[in-house]
């Protein structure tokens, strides 16, 4: 089983990627207990040279090679690949200006743009079932995000992904800290304080919630490859 997860943050050891991280212990562990051993990935998009969709539609061509998939070749096209043969995914971003991060923006264009067709409905080419989970993190509190809209953000992103993939999770991680040591920021909106309580009480819960989303997933996935098989459908490519 082979499990992939994508940091859209810069920071490879903070909220964002340390959720991923447990998101993927979550989801070993449950793969290991069904005697279905997992590969796990966690990809740092800033570790990565690309961009965004550049317009081409190669990927809506009538007849070309390309149909369903993009055509850019550059620092993104493995990661797509292997996504695209992965059995569970997962996505991670903070929020940056009410939205994910401009690399996890990119990353989104390139990754669903291809797989939604310009057919009424705007169709699905992904051949087949992917368990993903959205995993984002904020400074600001949850019941906070219709204020600033980053509600409608979200959701419309876990609106195409679950369109795309036939299913997705969504994660929230709020109130969060930001900084080692405030005093060396100006940062009054917030106390201190409480955010580094917050971080000691609070985050460990969220890291528990993220190991039991990776956990949700690969069951989601085993269930995909039940149902496909008894329908006489290889829903894995003959993966383990």
């Amino acid at each position: 089983m082979n499990i992939i997860a994508i940091n859209g943050s810069p920071r490879k050891k903070w909220n964002t990627a340390t959720l991923l991280h447990h998101a993927l212990e979550g989801a070993a562990e449950r793969a290991a207990q069904a005697g279905r051993p997992a590969a796990t990935e966690l990809v740092h998009l800033y570790e990565h040279d690309y961009k965004g969709c550049i317009s081409c539609f190669a990927c809506k061509k009538i007849g070309g090679k390309s149909y369903g998939h993009c055509a850019v070749k550059d620092g993104l096209t493995p990661i797509l690949e292997r996504v695209a043969a992965a059995d569970v995914l997962l996505l991670g971003s903070p929020i940056y200006f009410y939205t994910e991060t401009g690399e996890m923006r990119s990353f989104l264009e390139r990754l669903l743009f291809p797989y939604l067709s310009y057919t009424p409905g705007y169709k699905a080419l992904f051949p087949r079932p992917l368990p993903t989970g959205l995993v984002y993190t904020m400074n600001i509190p949850e019941e906070k995000m219709p204020d600033y809209h980053m509600d409608r953000a979200v959701k419309a992103t876990w609106a195409v992904s679950r369109k795309i993939f036939g299913s997705c999770e969504l994660f929230l991680c709020s109130d969060t800290f930001q900084f080692d040591d405030y005093s060396k920021y100006v940062s009054t909106s917030w106390d201190p304080v409480a955010k580094a309580r917050r971080r000691e009480e609070v985050f460990p819960q969220d890291c528990a919630r993220a190991r039991d989303l990776g956990a949700l997933l690969v069951e989601q996935a085993m269930a995909a490859g039940e149902s496909g098989a008894a329908a006489g459908v290889d829903t894995d490519g003959g993966r383990s």
